[in-house]
């Protein structure tokens, strides 16, 4: 009876192993031809803070995978690559959209990046729809474009 015991609980926490969601998952790039009509890539945006001040408090910038043409982005570049937002909350010169599709639901928080700026995009958030636990926050934007 004990081996039993033994094997059930080995096998239930079986499903528990593996990669945290949010976990960074190595892969080797597939190279492939570039198409010859391929439009060329878009300007980085800015991501760089001006530096804090008396009267300026400067955020965080996220740098992660998957996240380019995301984090920098205005509120209305946002809107043509996810479609219209779920939630807009604007609080001081602070603004969180949040865009969700049948994956994952994103957060995104978007805060100046220069004095009286418009905001930009400076940190994600990603979570399964299903049961609000963090998921891969590039996979869900891939997941959510438009």
């Amino acid at each position: 009876m004990h081996q039993w015991s033994a094997l059930i609980i080995a096998a239930s926490l079986a499903g528990c192993v593996g990669a945290p969601s949010g976990a960074p998952v190595q892969s080797r790039p597939v190279s492939q031809p570039a198409p010859a009509n391929r439009p060329a890539p878009a300007a980085p945006l800015p991501t760089q803070a001006a530096p804090s001040s008396n009267t300026f408090i400067a955020p965080q910038v996220l740098q992660a995978p998957g996240l380019r043409g995301v984090i920098g982005s205005s509120e209305r570049r946002l809107t043509q690559i996810f479609g219209p937002p779920r939630l807009n909350v604007r609080e001081g010169d602070a603004l969180k959209l949040q865009f969700r599709g049948r994956a994952c639901v994103l957060d995104v928080f978007l805060y100046p990046l220069q004095p009286s700026q418009e905001p930009s995009a400076t940190h994600v958030e990603a979570r399964r729809a299903s049961d609000g636990q963090p998921v891969n926050r590039g996979a869900c934007v891939a997941a959510l474009r438009r």
